[in-house]
């Protein structure tokens, strides 16, 4: 089994902050999305970055145009209280709010369909964060889920690399607490003529079982390590509770909660989230 921690491990304190949770000082509650390539999840975060209501969730629906995206998480989020502005972490990459790529989303059914023309044309450059601000009445941002999630769990000392197993394979790196530029790793080769998210993503953990999936993604690891040299690896995502092998002094599995718990540090401009 794994020999690692449960917890979600605290992130560095933010300069100027009392608690080391950006909006502390002026009492900011946070929105925080999760969305994900089969469900959609969010909560709201108080002044110190801790959850003050239970995490609501609906399924993610297929096709899934940027449209409908949006209409379904002004619907999740109705049952959560009072807040004063909203990040998304979203499972593409994404830059100063405005989607680059949504590799879940383009597809007909979901993960492994068919990939629509037209759902590509209408993810690509679509403002996530504008439009969002604009249905919740909100300061919006968003980032790349992988990137939000390592945020709640960096200790911001050297270099830290996050990897989330899920529907897919996200990634992020951090290097003394600063977020480096988001790298889509998960669309990389990695073996067989397969990237890192066709060989480890839920349809292949569903395909090949835990015991040859483990193999992969032991295999994944020493790849990353070898490119990288990180100094500390965080492990999350749904699928992390499945992971029977140990990942040593540097790796720690962390809650999949840190997906909601990041929300609160894309706010922390020195953390360059935004």
């Amino acid at each position: 089994m794994v020999s690692a921690s449960d917890a979600v491990q605290p992130g560095p304190t933010a300069p100027g902050s009392p608690s080391g949770a950006p909006g502390a000082a002026d009492g900011l509650r946070t929105l925080a999305i999760d969305v994900g390539g089969t469900g959609l999840k969010a909560s709201v975060l108080d002044a110190d970055g801790a959850m003050v209501a239970d995490r609501v969730r609906i399924p993610t629906t297929y096709p899934c145009p940027p449209e409908t995206m949006v209409k379904r998480l002004a619907g999740l989020v109705v049952p959560l209280p009072a807040y004063d502005r909203v990040s998304v972490g979203f499972p593409g990459l994404v830059r100063k709010g405005h989607v680059v790529t949504a590799p879940h989303f383009v597809t007909r059914e979901g993960p492994g369909t068919e990939i629509v023309d037209e759902l590509v044309a209408a993810w690509s450059g679509f403002d996530l964060a504008g439009q969002l601000a604009a249905r919740f009445g909100k300061p919006t941002r968003a980032a790349n889920d992988a990137d939000l999630q390592g945020a709640a769990v960096v200790s911001g000392v050297g270099l830290e690399l996050v990897l989330t197993l899920g529907t897919g394979f996200g990634t992020g790196l951090f290097y003394e607490g600063r977020l480096a530029p988001h790298l889509e790793v998960a669309h990389h080769p990695f073996r067989h003529g397969e990237t890192y998210n066709q060989q480890l993503g839920e349809a292949a953990l569903q395909e090949i079982g835990q015991k040859r999936w483990n193999k992969r993604v032991e295999k994944a690891i020493t790849c990353l390590f070898e490119l990288l040299h990180y100094d500390h690896l965080f492990v999350g995502g749904g699928n992390a509770k499945h992971l029977a092998f140990d990942l040593g002094p540097l790796g720690t599995v962390v809650d999949n909660k840190a997906g909601i718990l990041g929300g609160i540090w894309l706010w922390d401009d020195a953390r360059g989230m935004a």
